[in-house]
């Protein structure tokens, strides 16, 4: 197995577990917040899903699912087209009523993108420096890796809300 293979794989567990936590819930489902404050299954999913488009995309020099697939456009949340979520009010939350094939098209789609971009990558392309506002500066590798660990995390969580759904 190499680095490719790798970077596919875990994401494709992810990928998975996103169905997991969203397939046969309805709007209300997705949106239920255990303690009226926490952030949602829609959310996280739209979440994770923007973050993995943002970072993905970026490294890989292409637009964005989000606005160059027309999601922004099929989701007509009340938010800028450059959000993603960091530091999001619990309005803001609140605003993400999806149903479950939108959000899971457009993790499809997300994913898809992603996928065919890593399986371009060697392990010599890991190395590549992709933001060097860090000290020591980030590397094409850390991304995905950190990609990967944002992912993971927030699918757990929906998994988890949807193991509390009344």
């Amino acid at each position: 197995m190499n680095e490719a293979d790798l970077l596919v794989d875990a994401l494709g567990r992810a990928h998975e577990a996103v169905h997991s936590a969203v397939e046969g819930l309805d709007e209300e489902q997705l949106a239920y917040r255990i303690d009226g404050r926490s952030n949602s299954i829609a959310w996280l999913v739209w979440h994770l899903t923007r973050v993995q488009d943002d970072h993905v995309a970026e490294v890989a020099g292409t637009a964005q699912v989000w606005t160059g697939g027309g999601w922004y456009d099929r989701f007509d949340l009340p938010f800028d087209p450059g959000e993603h979520g960091y530091g999001q009010s619990s309005d803001a939350v609140a605003a993400v009523r999806v149903p479950a094939d939108l959000l899971v098209g457009y993790h499809d789609a997300v994913h898809d993108q992603s996928v065919a971009y890593v399986r371009t990558l060697s392990g010599a392309d890991l190395d590549r420096v992709v933001d060097d506002r860090w000290n020591p500066p980030v590397t094409l590798g850390v991304r995905l890796v950190s990609v990967v660990n944002d992912v993971t995390q927030h699918v757990g969580q929906a998994s988890f809300v949807r193991g509390l759904l009344p």
